[in-house]
């Protein structure tokens, strides 16, 4: 069925009016701006009700509070940043920081609050100003946007409609929960399960400081040369920084945000594929088998060869849960960092070779069903949000007014 067919059916005959989000007389919404609140004032005033800023980790949260500034349904929205225009449906009591901002619906028997959230989440980015490196979706501008009211002169058909594509898209999110939960649960099972296996009583196995496992040593000063639009320059190889190792999986990013020319190569460090990476500088703590062969910056640590018996892989899962484990090796208050004698303390526990590949025979497991792209849940999330993005398009997709309308 096509999109105007579908929605034809949906609304059968009605007609659809287009109003500004927060402007006129009759407005169908209020908008208001969160507060400043500092990290200080968050410790200070610890407590129950949760305070949203312009993140997406955790909700938005970020800590809570003994008062909240809300209560009740609502929307809140990004104002600023890189998360701009980003929109959440808020229930209960909380407050927002000032890169927020709240919308509440000025008369709930004409406008759904999921159904807004459905719109809002469908056409914010467009509405977003990223002039000037920050991006932006401030109030004057939200409350432009064009919101589409079903059948306007019967209030009762026209939230029947609402509900029915609230039903539907809310049918994909759930299943989307449901399932994020689901691998949510998994990661914290191949975690504990890493631990367990990756954990040895004293005594057990023998234990070695880094520099007596591995030789290692930093990559050279970013040169590059080169962006995204040199991957096809001639004797162009990747470049590997901080951001292309993969938060999980001991992976790279399969395109690398940098190309290094063949002037710069010399001055550089080549690594081997199958080579042990770890970024010691920045995002700290990330560890990757390298898929292709690379060159890599000084934020990065690169293992060139190995003085006793070791499965790499064995080796990469250790570094990980060092890092995990230790929060503390990293130094600094704005770019963190980790000193190579420092590093090279690190105590590596030390297993027979063939009980190290029956453990990576077992994390390898687990790994392929919690993170793979192309297996297991992640590859079910992916699909199911596909679905409910079309089906968001489809519902969501009103006939504009063939005069000039609502800007």
């Amino acid at each position: 069925m096509s999109e105007s067919a579908f929605l034809e059916k949906l609304l059968d005959g009605a007609e659809v009016e287009w109003v500004p989000l927060a402007e006129g007389e009759n407005r169908i919404t209020e908008l208001k701006r969160g507060r400043v609140m500092s990290k200080g004032y968050l410790v200070e005033n610890s407590g129950d009700y949760p305070v949203y800023s312009s993140q997406t980790a955790r909700n938005g949260q970020i800590g809570k509070i003994k008062t909240f500034d809300f209560d009740g349904e609502s929307i809140t929205w990004t104002t600023d940043g890189a998360n701009a225009g980003t929109v959440f449906h808020r229930t209960g009591k909380f407050s927002i920081t000032n890169v927020c901002g709240i919308i509440r619906i000025c008369d709930v028997d004409r406008l759904n609050y999921r159904y807004l959230f459905h719109y809002l989440s469908f056409n914010t980015q467009k509405h977003v100003y990223a002039g000037m490196g920050n991006p932006k979706l401030m109030s004057n501008q939200m409350a432009k946007i064009p919101i589409p009211i079903p059948c306007p002169e019967n209030p009762e058909k026209s939230l029947a409609i609402q509900a029915e594509i609230v039903r539907i898209l809310d049918t994909f999110t759930e299943l989307t929960t449901e399932l994020t939960a689901e691998l949510t649960a998994r990661k914290k099972q191949y975690n504990y399960y890493r631990d367990q296996l990756l954990t040895f009583e004293e005594g057990e196995v023998e234990w070695k400081p880094l520099e007596e496992v591995a030789t290692f040593r930093r990559g050279s000063f970013p040169q590059p040369y080169g962006n995204a639009e040199w991957y096809d320059g001639e004797g162009c190889m990747p470049f590997v920084q901080v951001a292309d190792v993969a938060n999980f999986g001991y992976t790279m990013h399969n395109i690398t945000k940098q190309q290094i020319s063949v002037l710069a190569q010399p001055k550089s460090i080549f690594v081997e594929s199958g080579s042990v990476v770890v970024t010691l500088q920045g995002t700290i703590g990330r560890v990757a088998i390298t898929q292709y062969d690379c060159y890599v910056d000084r934020t990065l640590a690169i293992f060139t060869s190995y003085k006793v018996k070791l499965n790499k892989k064995y080796f990469a899962h250790q570094l990980k849960a060092k890092f995990d484990k230790e929060k503390e090796f990293a130094r600094g208050s704005t770019i963190k960092t980790i000193t190579k004698a420092e590093f090279s303390k690190f105590e590596i526990p030390l297993p027979p070779i063939n009980e190290q590949d029956r453990i990576v025979a077992i994390l390898d497991k687990f790994d392929t069903l919690t993170h793979s792209i192309s297996e297991g849940l992640p590859r079910e999330i992916e699909l199911r949000q596909k679905q409910y993005e079309y089906y968001r398009d489809l519902l969501l997709n009103f006939p504009k007014p063939q005069t000039e309308g609502v800007a």
